[in-house]
């Protein structure tokens, strides 16, 4: 049975016209230089008092290949110690004992495997993985970092969905970054395991 104080959260930072990358997965647009002096100050200690809430972490392979190369070049494991789970069925490089690989039944990983396990689920990108959450009823909430830039072309946030997906815009942030911050809750009931 799923657990149901867990909570299933998208959470990605995209361009204002909602690319989260460009079609050749670069995300050199990442830094930006504006400024919004009515933003708030993004607090290291609120960011890692915020972060120790995240149980899991969930993304496809492109996100993992992502984070990987940031790594190479110096910026860290931004997934600390927390278990994450990357959905694939190629033969990626496990660079860490948190990391677990998956291939199959989405809806019933995160129903029968990670709800039960895991009070705070953060699912991180891609925007196919994100897509197909919202098609199965499996997200209550999106987070959106909106930064200060178009791109004009590029991968999408969510990728083909097949239905309007209502929502509840539940906070907005601005910060100093220029970089706004969405959360909306997902309304409507959400799936739950097959018997």
């Amino acid at each position: 049975m799923a657990n149901t104080d867990s909570r299933v959260t998208i959470h990605m930072a995209a361009s204002l016209d909602g690319f989260i990358a460009r079609k050749d997965g670069c995300v050199d647009w990442l830094e930006t230089s504006d400024e919004f002096a009515g933003g708030e100050t993004m607090d290291p200690g609120f960011v890692e008092a915020f972060l120790k809430t995240i149980d899991s972490y969930v993304m496809g392979s492109r996100t993992y290949e992502t984070a990987l190369s940031f790594e190479a070049k110096g910026f860290g494991w931004s997934y600390g110690d927390k278990p994450t789970f990357v959905l694939t069925s190629r033969d990626l490089p496990r660079t860490r004992d948190t990391v677990e690989f998956y291939a199959g039944d989405l809806a019933q990983f995160v129903n029968g495997r990670l709800r039960p396990k895991f009070r705070s689920i953060w699912f991180v990108g891609g925007g196919a993985v994100s897509g197909e959450c919202l098609r199965l009823g499996l997200v209550d909430e999106v987070r959106y970092s909106i930064l200060p830039i178009l791109i004009g072309d590029g991968i999408r946030f969510f990728e083909k969905l097949d239905r309007d997906i209502d929502l509840h815009l539940a906070e907005v942030k601005g910060y100093k970054s220029g970089t706004v911050a969405l959360c909306y809750e997902v309304r409507g009931p959400r799936a739950m395991p097959d018997n």
